[in-house]
């Protein structure tokens, strides 16, 4: 089967975003190894405490895929004004949801922490994590809008600008809050989340500053805010709920699985929140490439071109498992020497060789898996992505509670969740896919 979409527009997509992942993940590394440099504890903290506010910003940045798909079928459609009203409603509702999380972090996030964290010295660490970083939720949110808009309309390169605007600023700020450098108080741990806060302001500035510029501002009737429309926003609800819930779970069962982690010791944590940092680094090409897949096949469905999203779909692939291949491979080759960027503690870099190579294996699956399964929402099925990702996680959760929980088997056993996980997500949106049970749906 052939399509219109070729290799290039899928690369102009996808190669922007990369990029980008590329800069965000940047913060990531720098963040991990800054805090390396300060211990255990704190990488152990800053695992939990990122791991928490991830988790809860995941039910905006869902809301934003959904968005995303429903700008993209607008965009096929040829149908420019509805966009920027979608958008509008979007920023409205996300920051309805930040004050609602905000204020019960605020009010119950302490004893959460207090609750489900043995460590004591870990639940402090990231106490101090958590209530510095929650108040950039406001601008995160706002970002994954913009975010929605761009890859949705399928001009992603400010998606690169801004996001290199934000590593800049947390980079600069991460060595000068963190350490007390350049005359700026020493906040240790909080210096890390204050400096991503105020990154993720840069970021939405930059948002601003772009769109003023540079977009047709009436065209797609951005910023106009004069009709609130319930039917509206309850349209992208539809399409955006299930995937709002799909990634808050997503993100819940990762964070569980480092509170099982936790149980074991502070080193176990701690090795897992570096594997962590350079899983999300395997993963880059994944991000940029299941982003362009979600909105070229809601677009080529918008199109009136059902019979090309599976060769679309294989398109991506090719171009997604070989970028993939790309990462993999050096670091399979080096880990040693990748681990050390991290940490000099002997011990950590040879517990965490072995996490290395099954994470690089891992990451080949997942470039089929989250290829197929972004395939599945762009065709606006979101509530089969649910389903197909609650499918996947409770046999996640289930592999990880036994094998540690029970068996009491070593860090290096746990992490291969991520394989069994991969296949699971690969052959269940594949099935879906072939079963051509998404054809004539309307979003």
């Amino acid at each position: 089967m052939k399509t219109s979409i070729s290799y290039s527009r899928v690369w102009s997509i996808a190669y922007p975003i990369i990029i980008g992942s590329v800069a965000q993940n940047v913060i990531n590394v720098t963040d991990t190894a800054f805090l390396g440099h300060l211990g255990e504890t704190a990488l152990g903290g800053g695992a939990i405490g990122g791991l928490f506010y991830m988790t809860l910003i995941m039910l905006g940045w869902g809301f934003g895929v959904g968005t995303q798909i429903v700008v993209a079928r607008r965009y096929g459609e040829e149908q420019y004004r509805p966009i920027g009203r979608t958008i509008e409603h979007g920023f409205l509702f996300l920051m309805t949801l930040a004050l609602v999380i905000f204020l019960l972090v605020k009010l119950f996030g302490n004893q959460l922490l207090m609750y489900i964290v043995d460590s004591e010295s870990i639940v402090n660490t990231s106490r101090e994590f958590i209530n510095f970083r929650i108040w950039g939720i406001f601008f995160a949110h706002t970002n994954f809008l913009f975010r929605a808009f761009y890859v949705g309309i399928s001009r992603t390169r400010v998606i690169t600008l801004t996001t290199i605007v934000m590593v800049l600023v947390n980079v600069f700020l991460d060595y000068s809050l963190m350490f007390g450098n350049f005359g700026f108080p020493e906040l240790g741990v909080g210096g890390a989340a204050l400096a991503s806060v105020i990154a993720e302001i840069s970021c939405t500035l930059a948002f601003i500053a772009y769109t003023l510029l540079r977009v047709p501002i009436k065209k797609y009737r951005l910023f106009s805010f004069k009709v609130f429309s319930i039917r509206l926003l309850m349209r992208t609800l539809k399409v955006s709920i299930p995937m709002m819930l799909l990634n808050f779970i997503s993100f819940s069962v990762w964070f569980i699985f480092f509170l099982i982690i936790e149980k074991r010791g502070e080193s176990e944590l701690a090795i897992s929140n570096i594997v962590r940092s350079v899983y999300v680094i395997l993963l880059i090409p994944i991000m940029g490439f299941s982003s362009a897949t979600s909105s070229l096949v809601s677009y080529v469905i918008g199109k009136g071109r059902e019979n090309e999203v599976l060769a679309t779909i294989g398109k991506i692939l090719v171009l997604c498992v070989a970028g993939v291949l790309l990462i993999v491979l050096p670091c399979s080759i080096f880990p040693e020497q990748l681990l050390s960027i991290y940490t000099r503690d002997a011990h950590l870099i040879s517990m965490g060789v072995p996490l290395i190579y099954i994470i690089a294996f891992s990451s080949v699956l997942l470039g089929f898996g989250n290829i197929l399964f972004s395939g599945v929402s762009g065709t606006g099925k979101t509530n089969i992505s649910l389903g197909i990702e609650i499918g996947a996680l409770t046999l996640y959760v289930g592999y990880t509670a036994l094998m540690v929980g029970y068996f009491n088997v070593s860090v290096t056993v746990a992490w291969t969740v991520e394989i069994l996980y991969a296949l699971l997500l690969s052959l269940l949106s594949y099935a879906y896919l072939k079963s051509n049970r998404w054809v004539g749906l309307r979003v």
